[in-house]
């Protein structure tokens, strides 16, 4: 009797499938670009680039069940037709689709960012003894324009990874419309 009250579990086949196919082209992409823009080795490159871009799929993932319940009818009904059946009924959402793209590109550029330096920090602080020199005023600014630089790097190398493989999602996303 309890089976016919329960709800039929409906799963998006279609959106697991296509979170998967864009996890196994911006993992490569990324490894890539982490290995010629920041020198790391192909291992630690494809991990960091698992990492990163699984992390943020899940944080992503959080934040749209989170803020799904917010919306309102007309947008939930747009995004459960583009989910299921792959077509938007109302062209006016086009306008919002585009900032809402240029939006979510943002937030995972700073998210892959950020568990980029976390990953880089707990990762090479783990073998690393400390040590008690004594620094120098001149060692110490040396040190700053260091750390400044190798931030830099790391901006400009995960927002040209994250670009790059944005690009080739949004390739695979005009071939699925058509």
């Amino acid at each position: 009797m309890s089976d016919e009250l329960s709800l039929p579990i409906i799963l998006p086949i279609g959106a697991i499938f296509f979170e998967i196919l864009f996890l196994l082209t911006a993992i490569p992409v990324e490894a890539y670009v982490l290995n010629k823009w920041l020198k790391f080795d192909k291992r630690t490159s494809i991990f960091y680039a698992i990492a990163l871009n699984v992390f943020s799929s899940v944080i992503g993932w959080i934040v749209f069940f989170a803020a799904e319940p917010v919306l309102p009818i007309a947008v939930k009904a747009e995004l459960i037709n583009y989910v299921f059946f792959n077509k938007l009924q109302d062209p006016s959402i086009s306008t919002m689709i585009v900032l809402l793209s240029f939006t979510i590109f943002l937030a995972t550029f700073l998210v892959k960012f950020l568990l980029l330096k976390i990953l880089i920090i707990f990762m090479d602080e783990g073998g690393k003894k400390p040590e008690t020199e004594i620094v120098s005023p001149q060692q110490r600014t040396s040190y700053m324009n260091m750390a400044k630089l190798q931030n830099t790097n790391l901006i400009t190398a995960t927002l040209i990874a994250n670009s790059l493989s944005y690009s080739a999602i949004t390739f695979i996303i005009i071939i699925r419309s058509r």
